[in-house]
């Protein structure tokens, strides 16, 4: 069995339309949270840049939060920028809803593949690891990773997840011989 990892290599950039030009697209750059403190309650956003103009925007990930409520190890993570606290937060399902954006995985994975042995005995299984949570369809992945287009990819793989449909979590499948 061949091993297969898909690594994420940046954070994805969000869909999002910039109030300022026509960019479709912004960024967290390197991560910045912005702390507001009002009273015993807190504000928590996430600022994110614009791809085109370089405005900076906010989203929304706390607001008017007690303080008491808050883990103090979060609460410094927010404070310093913490990285994976950004990549979190940005990759939370929830908070993509609450601020309306979609993340663009392009070009923000890769997959690390060992050549596949074509003198071997067919059929070839091959299991594919998610070291982060990239949403790609395992049609595309195959294909990428085989060097196939993706109608040869239907009908040369057998899988058992559906192919054209999104996954973030492991699966396995076989490669047939050219008939």
């Amino acid at each position: 069995m061949l091993p297969w990892v898909v690594h994420r290599t940046r954070l994805p950039l969000l869909s999002w339309r910039c109030v300022d030009c026509p960019s479709e697209s912004a960024t967290t750059g390197a991560g910045r949270f912005r702390v507001n403190a009002n009273g015993k309650l807190l504000d928590v956003w996430l600022l994110v840049r614009c791809v085109r103009c370089d405005r900076t925007s906010k989203l929304t990930v706390y607001e008017r939060t007690p303080v008491s409520s808050f883990d103090p190890v979060e609460l410094h993570g927010y404070h310093v920028n913490d990285s994976r606290l950004v990549a979190s937060t940005l990759l939370d399902p929830a908070l993509a809803r609450r601020n309306r954006f979609a993340l663009d995985w392009t070009d923000a994975w890769r997959l690390d593949a060992p050549p596949t042995p074509l003198d071997e005995a067919w059929p070839v299984r091959v299991e594919v690891a998610f070291r982060d949570p990239v949403p790609v369809r395992p049609d595309r992945l195959v294909a990428r990773g085989l060097g196939l287009s993706r109608p040869e990819v239907q009908r040369r793989v057998k899988c058992d997840v559906p192919m054209r449909r999104s996954r973030i979590a492991g699966f396995t499948f076989t490669l047939m011989s050219v008939r």
